[in-house]
């Protein structure tokens, strides 16, 4: 009689009893708790998958006493054994011609930077005061990058600074007058 699996809107979902988890070096692979057994391949898709990049914003990496590695969510006062980024673990490419579109035309800045940590890092955005430039600023602020909006007016660009710090006061933004019209501006934005 074969098995009746429930409904998956996605073939990346376990089936009943089974784990992801993932090495130190990012490996991630599979505990079939049922058998005790354990796989590189994922049960249903049979590809392998690896946790890359640096952890989310917030989140850090620690090593007990024991030997055992914890991560911990400074944003949310959370910590686990699970490594926060099995959430965004990528299949292994089988060949270095395969190519896998992850965003689209309609994705938004948040969507393509979930999951990333921009601590330490500086973006400048012109036009950051409304519209793309201002949202693009917001979610990278969001981040933990800091955001330097160059705009042509100052005072439209502290108020937009004034509202990502609203939403998010450890937000790091400061404003610069830039017009790209003008060679002077350009400079004078350039030395500051």
């Amino acid at each position: 009689m074969a098995a009746i699996l429930p409904d998956s809107d996605s073939e990346d979902d376990l089936p009943p009893g089974w784990e992801e988890r993932a090495t130190v070096d990012g490996s991630v692979y599979y505990v079939n708790h049922s058998t005790k057994g354990t796989q590189w391949t994922h049960p249903r898709t049979g590809k392998k998958k690896r946790v890359a990049g640096e952890l989310p914003f917030g989140w850090e990496k620690m090593v007990e006493d024991n030997g055992k590695v914890l991560y911990v969510d400074h944003e949310n006062h959370r910590t686990t054994y699970t490594d926060p980024r099995l959430a965004f673990a990528q299949e292994e490419k089988e060949s270095p011609l395969m190519f896998r579109q992850r965003f689209d035309g309609s994705s938004t800045a948040l969507q393509v930077l979930h999951g990333r940590d921009l601590c330490g890092k500086v973006a400048v955005i012109t036009g950051a005061n409304c519209g793309i430039g201002y949202e693009t600023a917001r979610a990278l602020a969001r981040h933990g990058c800091h955001v330097v909006m160059a705009c042509r007016s100052l005072t439209r660009a502290q108020e937009a600074v004034e509202r990502i710090q609203a939403e998010r006061p450890q937000a790091t933004c400061s404003s610069l007058r830039l017009d790209l019209e003008s060679l002077k501006s350009v400079k004078e934005f350039a030395n500051s």
